[in-house]
C-alpha cells in the first residue's frame, strides 16, 4: 500500500474519519508534525519519499521537482494555484481535489464578512474594548448593489444567500482565461444570462446582470472576490481600479491572497478611499503585514473552509481520492 504524507494543517482536528479511511485500507500515514502551514522546502524535505501527498495551500513546486516517488497529490480544497500542474503532467504525478465540499463554508464566511464590514461589527467590538462607545452607523445589504467577481461554485452560492436580503441588484463579473489574456464572460456566448434570469425569477425582487470589471467596481456597494489565483488574476485588484470604487464601498476577499495587491489595499484604506475591507487570505500566511495596523479592515486566518462539517467532508474526500487512486476506485481527477 501507499505511504501518504499529510502536509495540510489542520488535519483531522475534530474528526478522524479521513485518517480512518486511509489506515483501514492499509496505507501508512504521516501527518504534518509542525502544527502550522508548512513552507515549500519543508514539504519537499518531509514528503519527497512518499507515494502520495494530501495537501492544503502549500507551494508544491519544490516537492514535485525533487521527488522520485510521488504519484498523487490530493488537494484538501478546490484551488490549484499552489500545484505546478504542467510539471506534474511532465513527471506523471496525478492531481486530485475536492471541488464541492468547501463551497458552503466559504460562501457563508463571505456573507458574514460582508455584513461585518458594512455594519462595522468588528469595529464596534474594538471600540468597546478600548472603552469607547460611538455606536457607528453602517449600511444594509437590503437596497445595496452587490458585486460578485467570479461566478463559479462559491460565487453562485454567495448570490443565493444574498438574494434573501433583498439587495437592489447583484452584478456579476465572471472571468475566463485565455493563453494570452483574460476577458469578461459577457464577451462570449454562454448560458450565464440564463442562470442569472432563473435566479432573479425565483427570488423575484433582485436584478442580476453581467458587467465588466470596471463597471462592477464603480457601481457596487460591496465587491466580493471568488476567482482563482492565476498569472492573469495576480494583482487583479490594485490601486488603479480600486480608485474606481465608491468611498462608501467595502471589498471582501475569501478567494486567494495575491488577487488583491496588499500594498495598494493598505494605501487605499489608509486614505479612506473606500470604507472598509475584509481579508481572509494573504500572499504570505500567517499574515504579519501592515494591514494589521488599520481599523477599517477585518483580518481572518484563511478560515473560509473551517466549519466542522465542511472540513470533515474535504478531508474525507481527499482521503477517498487517495484510496480511489491506489485501490482502484473513484477519484476526482484534475490531471
Amino acid at each position: 500500500m501507499a505511504k501518504v504524507f499529510v502536509s495540510t494543517f489542520p488535519f483531522c482536528r475534530t474528526s478522524k474519519v479521513a485518517l480512518d479511511i486511509l489506515v483501514s485500507k492499509g496505507h501508512e500515514v504521516l501527518i504534518n508534525p509542525l502544527g502550522r502551514k508548512m513552507k515549500p522546502i519543508e514539504v519537499s524535505e518531509s514528503a519527497r519519499d512518499f507515494d502520495a501527498l494530501i495537501a492544503g495551500t502549500e507551494d508544491l513546486t519544490d516537492l514535485v521537482k525533487n521527488s522520485k516517488s510521488l504519484k498523487l497529490i490530493s488537494r484538501v480544497g478546490v484551488g490549484l494555484d499552489s500545484v505546478p500542474l504542467d510539471l506534474c503532467k511532465e513527471k506523471g504525478v496525478s492531481v486530485a481535489y475536492t471541488p464541492d465540499a468547501v463551497s458552503p463554508a466559504v460562501s457563508e464566511l463571505a456573507v458574514c464578512l460582508i455584513v461585518d464590514a458594512m455594519r462595522k461589527v468588528t469595529y464596534a467590538d474594538r471600540e468597546i474594548r478600548r472603552g469607547e462607545w460611538t455606536r457607528p452607523y453602517g449600511e444594509r445589504i437590503g437596497g445595496a448593489t452587490i458585486g460578485i467577481l467570479g461566478f463559479g461554485r462559491i460565487g453562485k452560492r454567495v448570490a443565493s444567500h444574498l438574494l434573501g436580503y433583498l439587495p437592489k441588484e447583484i452584478l456579476v463579473c465572471d472571468l475566463i482565461e485565455k493563453k494570452d489574456s483574460i476577458r469578461m464572460l459577457s464577451e462570449v456566448a454562454s448560458n450565464l444570462y440564463q442562470v442569472n434570469r432563473e435566479l432573479g425569477k425565483n427570488w423575484g425582487a433582485t436584478t442580476i446582470k453581467q458587467v465588466d470589471l470596471d463597471s462592477l467596481l464603480k457601481l457596487s456597494d460591496v465587491v466580493t472576490i471568488h476567482v482563482p489565483l492565476t498569472a492573469e488574476t495576480k494583482n487583479l485588484i490594485n490601486e488603479k481600479n480600486m480608485s474606481l470604487m465608491k468611498s462608501s464601498a467595502v471589498l471582501i476577499n475569501t478567494a486567494r491572497g495575491g488577487i488583491v495587491n496588499e500594498d495598494d489595499l493598505y494605501k487605499v484604506l489608509k486614505e479612506n478611499l473606500i470604507s472598509a475591507a475584509a481579508m481572509d487570505v494573504f500572499e504570505e500566511e500567517p499574515y504579519k503585514g501592515p494591514l494589521s495596523n488599520l481599523e477599517n479592515v477585518i483580518l481572518t486566518e484563511h478560515m473560509g473552509s473551517c466549519s466542522n462539517d465542511c472540513r470533515e467532508d474535504m478531508e474525507r474526500e481527499a482521503a477517498e481520492n487517495v484510496v480511489g487512486f491506489f485501490n482502484g476506485g473513484k477519484w476526482e481527477k484534475v490531471v
